[in-house]
């Protein structure tokens, strides 16, 4: 697809806290250094830049006596140290830290707090804190320190709807009291022993799993690392009316200037009426699957208003962003499956790298998918490679077989529970863009192919001719014989790809030119048209009423309006264009993306309703 760019969100990521209260509360000594009882001492990160923080201590006076002087001691691991402090004099011995109040600050009487706080440097957390000489933590003595992590937990005698989940023990000066057990990040259940059974979950389902230990003193150790499982039942793809796929692309930038959040999914009604969406992009680099754009992916912080169950994300919460928001709409409408896309036209370069190691590159789409943070949300991976041993943004000398390799290794990785599909090429002419790879060879892998059946012509040519750039079907005066869905799907069929695995697609916008004065297709231009986002492009919902149709040709309707010529389908084009997917026998529709559409989601409907 030629305008599938990445555009650039201009955004930073903000900097939130990503640590919660270290020190725990302890009795510390009076002035006079006789123990003073609910005089207690906590830290916090207030900040968290990956090779630095913002820390701060508090002590509070919960007792009933006055104290007129601290002194907060603490270590520090190898590696981390404090750069600067402020209303404390902090001093360091090796990894140990002193901190001594300030002259106009040592005083607390009971019910006050003070606080002073340091920049660091690192990423440890202080451990064996003592507050005047005694523990910060009332329930031990000085020096204990917080238990190690667990180790990575396994995953054994795994249903349709439970898992047990075992770890080796984590260590303590004073003894391990129990376990917490986090599913997804939230604690499910807290245990004595190194072991735990979880029911009641979803058959043929993702969870993650990981541990976190607790001392005799309440204080938490680091959590383990994570175990992904993928519960036994369920079905890959669910059985939609007619048995038919009825798939959108959403797209990771629409959240910035398009103001198009899943949440729109809902509100529209789109959600309901399909049965999958490709999210795009992730991204193909080093011959790897990568994260496509961090931010919008899995750190936006979402508002009330903006959130699919009206809550608003929270910064200690384990994952926000779009990957969050679509577990929450998978949760609202739980046959919904999520497939995550990776390259595109802007990224398919990173390709040529992917198939000199296809079973390294699947493993590292793995990995990707299937990490502990959001291993729950995708049902699968797409390929967008545009195009295997053609040219595209890039021209790609893989040869081909390449494509057929990738694939295959996919499958190998992915195994038969997960979805494995890919987008392709609509070049249905003679020595085209389908005859360049192993299509066939390589159906037998995926699940299905989204063939782009759209974007065969556009204000690329400036000048013209004018045409649809989504025609059904050939006309008389088209630019380029074999540049339709019929030539495309025709294509595929003969060298042997089964119909069911073909999806026709469907733009949701139109392309046009500028400087035309005839009607009908086949005129000349000076350039494309002005669009809202790109030159020569326009959202459906935006065309069907600044430049109306004009009339059809070739299955899909075309409009002129002052010298502007614009191609676009519309609800009436897409139920021909179902009509024939169903005579072709062809697998379903997918489509190019959500945020072309109406807000009450009127193509959508048109696609669902017809197919």
């Amino acid at each position: 697809m030629r305008f599938r760019h990445k555009v650039a969100a201009g955004l930073a990521t903000l900097v939130l806290p990503l640590a919660g209260l270290v020190g725990l509360a302890s009795p510390a000594p009076a002035a006079d250094s006789a123990q003073a009882a609910g005089v207690t001492a906590g830290f916090t990160k207030s900040s968290d830049w990956g090779t630095g923080f913002g820390g701060q201590w508090t002590i509070k006076n919960s007792g009933t006596t006055a104290i007129s002087s601290w002194t907060v001691e603490w270590d520090f691991p190898s590696g981390t140290s404090v750069t600067s402090a402020w209303d404390a004099d902090v001093t360091s011995s090796g990894n140990h830290w002193t901190a001594k109040n300030k002259s106009y600050n040592g005083t607390l009487a009971p019910g006050a707090s003070v606080s002073f706080g340091f920049n660091g440097a690192g990423s440890g957390n202080p451990s064996n804190c003592t507050l005047n000489g005694g523990s910060c933590d009332g329930t031990t003595v000085p020096g204990d320190a917080a238990p190690s992590a667990p180790g990575t937990p396994t995953a054994s005698g795994v249903t349709d709807t439970s898992v047990k989940i075992s770890w080796s023990a984590a260590t303590d000066d004073k003894g391990v009291k129990n376990y917490d057990v986090l599913r997804d990040g939230k604690a499910v259940a807290t245990v004595t022993g190194t072991s735990y059974t979880d029911t009641g979950l979803t058959a043929g389902s993702d969870y993650s799993y990981s541990v976190q230990a607790r001392d005799t003193a309440d204080q938490t150790g680091p959590v383990s690392a994570a175990v992904a499982v993928h519960t036994t039942g369920g079905s890959t793809t669910p059985p939609p009316a007619g048995g038919k796929v009825k798939l959108g692309y959403f797209t990771d930038w629409g959240i910035y200037a398009r103001n198009y959040n899943v949440k729109n999914l809902v509100t529209s009604g789109s959600a309901a009426k399909i049965t999958h969406i490709n999210y795009a992009f992730g991204n193909i680099t080093g011959g790897k699957c990568a994260i496509g754009d961090s931010y919008a992916d899995y750190d936006k912080a979402f508002t009330a208003d903006q959130a699919v169950n009206g809550v608003a994300d929270t910064w200690d919460q384990p994952l926000r962003g779009n990957f969050n928001q679509l577990r929450e709409l998978k949760a609202k409408y739980p046959n919904l499956k999520v497939i995550w896309s990776f390259g595109g036209w802007t990224w398919s370069g990173g390709f040529a790298d992917a198939a000199k190691d296809p079973a390294g590159f699947a493993q590292s789409c793995y990995d990707l998918v299937n990490d502990p943070r959001w291993a729950d949300v995708f049902d699968g991976i797409d390929i967008d490679w545009e195009y295997p041993n053609d040219c595209g943004l890039t021209c790609d000398t893989s040869g081909p077989e390449a494509f057929k390799n990738v694939m295959a290794a996919l499958r190998a990785k992915f195994g038969s529970g997960r979805l494995v599909t890919a987008a392709v090429s609509a070049d249905g002419s003679n020595g085209g863009k389908i005859d360049s790879a192993d299509y066939a060879g390589a159906a037998q892998y995926v699940d299905w192919y989204n063939v782009m059946t759209y974007d065969f012509f556009g204000a690329w040519d400036a000048q013209g001719p004018t045409a649809p750039h989504s025609p059904l079907t050939s006309y008389s005066g088209i630019p380029k014989a074999g540049f339709t869905t019929a030539d495309a799907m025709a294509k595929y069929k003969a060298a042997g790809v089964p119909a069911s695995k073909l999806l026709i697609g469907i733009g949701f916008y139109g392309r046009g030119w500028t400087g035309v004065t005839q009607d009908a297709p086949g005129g000349t231009a000076t350039g494309p048209a002005a669009g809202t986002y790109e030159q020569g492009i326009e959202d459906y919902k935006v065309l069907k009423s600044s430049c109306p149709v004009t009339g059809t040709v070739a299955g899909t309707a075309y409009a002129h309006c002052g010298g502007n010529w614009w191609s676009y389908d519309t609800p009436s084009t897409i139920a021909g264009k179902m009509s024939w997917a169903k005579s072709q026998g062809l697998g379903g529709a997918f489509f190019w993306e959500f945020s072309g559409d109406t807000s009450d989601g009127e193509l959508v409907n048109a696609i669902s309703s017809n197919l």
